[in-house]
């Protein structure tokens, strides 16, 4: 009986993680950029000299400014991303929601990668979250900042940090090398996904979607 037990427990464990890992979409294959749009600021050079791959990674530039974006747009999801930076900790960021792909920044939500500051909250291109608020006697800030709970827990330029971050209607959850770091909720509910061109070089892998 103990053993059928264990071994009924084992299928459905298997069969979870198979449905799991059929269900997961590669937002980058690890080869090339071809599911990918590609922003330049000001189109001051092609997209090539700032998006590539190298060994396996999509490598960005960090300048000029800009965003690389997926071709379809997502509404709920699990996304994890591992970033590194390249020669030193410099910035960069993940975008969710985007709703309108304008240049050098789009309509949508940041998760800041700017080393001591990654799971804040960038609300750029005039995109809004329910939980700020302009303070009181000041003007609303070009790019609204929402900072994130716990403190910096990146890894070393060099090494591989993770972020994972849930979308469900709106709620945003960002862990950062799996620390609860911010949990907000976006107006806007679906969009494009975004990687950003912003200070110096950093790379980026294993750029995976699991739909809810």
């Amino acid at each position: 009986m103990q053993k059928y037990l264990l071994s009924a427990v084992i299928a459905i464990v298997c069969l979870a993680t198979s449905c799991n890992s059929s269900n997961e979409e590669k937002l980058f294959n690890g080869k090339d950029l071809s599911n990918w749009e590609f922003v330049v600021a000001e189109n001051s050079v092609p997209p090539d000299q700032v998006y590539s791959v190298e060994d396996g990674a999509i490598l960005i530039q960090g300048s000029p400014f800009g965003y690389m974006y997926t071709k379809k747009t997502y509404r709920n999801y699990t996304l994890n991303v591992e970033w590194s930076w390249v020669d030193e900790p410099t910035n960069s960021g993940i975008f969710v929601m985007i709703a309108e792909t304008t240049n050098p920044f789009p309509n949508g939500i940041e998760i800041q990668l700017s080393a001591g500051n990654a799971g804040d909250f960038v609300m750029l291109g005039g995109s809004d979250m329910v939980e700020y608020q302009v303070p009181e006697g000041r003007e609303r800030p070009r790019f609204p900042v929402i900072r994130k709970r716990e403190e910096s827990n990146e890894k070393a330029a060099g090494e591989w940090n993770k972020a994972k971050i849930i979308v469900n209607e709106g709620v945003i959850t960002v862990y950062i090398n799996d620390v609860l770091q911010n949990v907000g909720t976006n107006l806007v509910k679906e969009g494009h996904i975004g990687l950003q061109s912003e200070g110096k070089r950093i790379k980026f892998r294993n750029v995976t979607l699991i739909p809810e």
